[in-house]
Parts: C-alpha cells; structure tokens; sequence
C-alpha cells in the first residue's frame, strides 16, 4: 500500500502529468506534491484548489437524489456537514492547455477530507486513464 510520496510518484507517471499533489481542503495545505505548480507554487495551487474541493464537498446540490450530506437532514439553504457522505468523487476543470482532476480520497483517511490534485497537460494527457489510475491510488493509499 502507497503512502503519500509514493502515491504522487505513481500519479506522475501517467501521461501527460504535470503534477500533483495530496491536499487537506479544510486547511489548504498540501501534505505532499511533486512536479510543477500549476499556479506559481504549491502552496498557492493547494490553497486555491482546497477552496474548489470544499465548495463541491460541501453543498447539498452535488448529494444527488434523495442524498443529502446536510447536518440539517436536508434543510434547505444549509451548508452539508463536511464528511457527512461522499456524493462527489472528482471534479475536473478544463484550461486552454490542461485538465485539472481532483480526486476525494475516501472518509476512510484522514476524516476524508483529502483529495489529489493531478495537472495533466491537454495534448498529452489522457483524462479517462487519469481517473480510472487515481481511483485505484485513493483505494489503496495510506497515510504514514
């Protein structure tokens, strides 16, 4: 089982991979990244990306039919309890020249408020390959 350098490794081999990242989306920190920053640094990618992640994580609308991740049972205009369930397992961003793939690693680690951030480059990477790979990492990561 991967621990968290190794996971990043084994994402970067992956066509097209820029770099990647385990990022806490409460807190905004990166717990580990390799390869480029999409944005300057990585601490910055990993601030702005946590803010994306726990948008999505977060609200009700992503629950799905007769789901609900609200504190409330449902409450309309309540935010979602933050682990609450796990309607949302990626999100992905297209730019001009790359995807961005945010993959929620399961409540199983770390209160399941982590997720991998993976920049491929567009012309190179190959975004179904991507997810399939980066499910198969969170299913078998381990925190060290």
């Amino acid at each position: 089982m991967p621990g968290i350098d190794e996971c990043l490794l084994e994402a970067m081999t992956l066509p097209g991979a820029r770099g990647a990242a385990v990022v806490d989306w409460t807190s905004g920190l990166a717990l580990g990244a390799v390869g480029e920053p999409s944005c300057g640094d990585h601490e910055t990618t990993a601030a702005e990306t946590a803010e994306l992640a726990r948008t999505a994580a977060e609200r009700t609308a992503f629950a799905g039919p007769g789901g609900s991740r609200s504190a409330s049972g449902g409450e309309p205009g309540r935010e979602a309890e933050p682990g609450a369930g796990e309607p949302v397992e990626d999100l992905i961003v297209t730019t001009r020249d790359g995807y961005h793939l945010l993959r929620f690693i399961g409540q199983q680690v770390f209160d399941g408020s982590l997720f991998i951030h993976l920049w491929l480059d567009r012309e190179d990477g190959n975004l179904a390959l991507a997810r399939i790979r980066l499910r198969h990492l969170c299913e078998r990561l381990v925190l060290e």
